[in-house]
């Protein structure tokens, strides 16, 4: 686990929920609980027998009735839930869906943008991505999955991240969604159809 909000992959064990217990349980109850568990899960028992969730409760009581390490368990412990109430937090917070598609459109934006004016260089590197939109890179990288397994950009021989046709396609499907102009306008076009994409100045 971090500091940074990242939740780290490596599998974390609650030992509390592990034995049934309270957080706050004392030691004379993690003993008494750990016996009744460890008798019902032993391997020998038929039919009931889990050699790998006796381990387990073996390790959690072992490391539950040491006072020293109980309390730099606890400190991990306090810091794995503090993330995962967090993570609920903003799941049941239906903005964040609202902001994860605004932040798509900026870097598809970004992406149609740099093939529009560069089709030799159309590549752009994920740091950079980010920082122009001024998101740490560890946020930008859902994004990007998200964008690669929808076809919108590629990973482009050089390493570099390219908008695909598809995300042209749907950037400008955005754009007209969104009622706005394009966002790459005719120069110089002055027919009479108003087909230049914006209204002539006054």
């Amino acid at each position: 686990m971090r500091g940074d909000g990242y939740v780290s992959t490596e599998a974390f064990v609650d030992y509390y929920e592990l034995l049934q217990v309270s957080a706050n349980a004392d030691e004379d109850t993690i003993h008494r609980v750990f016996r009744h568990l460890a008798k019902k899960h032993h391997p020998d028992v038929p039919g009931q027998g889990d050699r790998k969730h006796f381990d387990r409760l073996i390790e959690a009581h072992r490391t539950l009735t040491n006072a020293e390490q109980r309390a730099a368990y606890d400190v991990k412990y306090q810091r794995y839930w503090n993330q995962a109430w967090k993570v609920a937090s903003e799941a049941a917070d239906g903005q964040i869906l609202v902001d994860d598609a605004a932040v798509r459109e900026r870097l598809l934006s970004l992406f149609y943008v740099q093939r529009r004016r560069s089709m030799r260089q159309p590549g752009m590197a994920e740091l950079e991505v980010a920082r122009l939109v001024g998101l740490p890179l560890e946020h930008v990288d859902f994004q990007l999955w998200y964008m690669r397994e929808k076809g919108w950009i590629q990973r482009l021989d050089n390493g570099m991240l390219a908008v695909t046709v598809a995300g042209v396609d749907m950037i400008e499907r955005m754009q007209e969604r969104a009622g706005a102009p394009r966002m790459i306008e005719t120069k110089g076009h002055n027919g009479g159809n108003g087909s230049s994409g914006g209204s002539p100045s006054r």
